[in-house]
């Protein structure tokens, strides 16, 4: 089996293999695996026609990812494969089936599960559970005469002082957020096939959205930046966002908390649609 690690060289080969599964999951993105390779010291396994992607987890633990529908794979040979590792990771509840027997196990961290909202929700924040969100929404718009306008590579300056506030604001170390993989999403935003907004305050620079589609009817946030001091922009900007984003999306994925409770509170507050699991699947020992 050969092992490199991930590169952009690796978009020509894993892209387009993405872009056919059926999986609704965060990670099956070239783009969120390659911009968060050093965090998951993500590589590329390749054996003929088989190609998997192998990473540690957020608490140290090594996994390895088919990189085609788990459906479509041949599970005795994969796992021939992971004999090294600690589990295959992501499954997928509905495709739990293929590992039954007594060779495997699963496992389930809360983290990992992704948030997933209807378009329709975000685009109106109707009913009780998100009268909140609705009001500091109208509470932004009494306020500010905001804009919204493409993220585009003129616009790139911008997108830096926005994230630079954030992190001044969020008052953590670069190296305990995103930071990184933010900054470096701009730098490849064509390259990577991303696309996203940008939000201006009485023409301030203020907050931005960054994703891309993950399936025909869904699309992923990966990052979503914005300064403190205007209250209510987040509930503007996904508010705003859902109402452009083409009709073919029915769903945004809002990814997962990564077992933070602050991002499990604001994620949660959204009152998701659909909370997708993803098992662990582990050898018996």
């Amino acid at each position: 089996m050969r092992i490199e690690k991930l590169s952009l060289s690796h978009k020509k080969l894993l892209y387009d293999r993405f872009k056919n599964t059926r999986s609704f999951l965060s990670e099956f993105s070239f783009a969120n695996l390659y911009l968060f390779r050093e965090v998951h010291d993500h590589q590329v396994l390749m054996d003929g026609d088989m190609i998997l992607i192998s990473g540690r987890t957020y608490d140290g633990r090594r996994f390895v990812m088919p990189t085609t529908d788990i459906q479509a794979t041949d599970v005795e040979r994969l796992w021939t494969a992971v004999q090294e590792y600690d589990f295959i990771f992501p499954v997928a509840e509905q495709d739990l089936e293929m590992f039954s027997g007594q060779k495997f196990r699963n496992e389930f961290d809360e983290g990992d599960s992704d948030y997933v909202y209807t378009i329709e929700k975000l685009s109106t924040y109707k009913g009780r559970k998100l009268h909140g969100k609705k009001n500091l929404l109208n509470q932004f718009l009494d306020l500010y005469t905001p804009e919204a306008r493409p993220l585009t590579r003129e616009r790139m300056a911008d997108a830096v002082d926005i994230l630079e506030t954030w992190q001044v604001d969020v008052g953590e170390d670069k190296n305990d957020t995103d930071y990184y993989p933010c900054r470096e999403a701009f730098d490849l935003y064509d390259e990577l096939v991303l696309c996203g907004g940008i939000y201006y305050v009485e023409k301030e620079p203020a907050g931005l959205i960054i994703g891309e589609e993950i399936h025909e009817n869904m699309f992923a946030l990966h990052f979503a930046k914005g300064k403190r001091k205007f209250k209510g922009l987040y509930q503007y900007m996904f508010n705003q966002f859902a109402k452009i984003l083409p009709r073919q999306y029915e769903y945004l994925n809002f990814e997962q908390d990564l077992g933070k409770l602050a991002l499990r509170i604001a994620k949660s507050s959204y009152d998701p649609d659909m909370i997708l699991k993803k098992y662990r699947i582990c050898p018996l020992k």
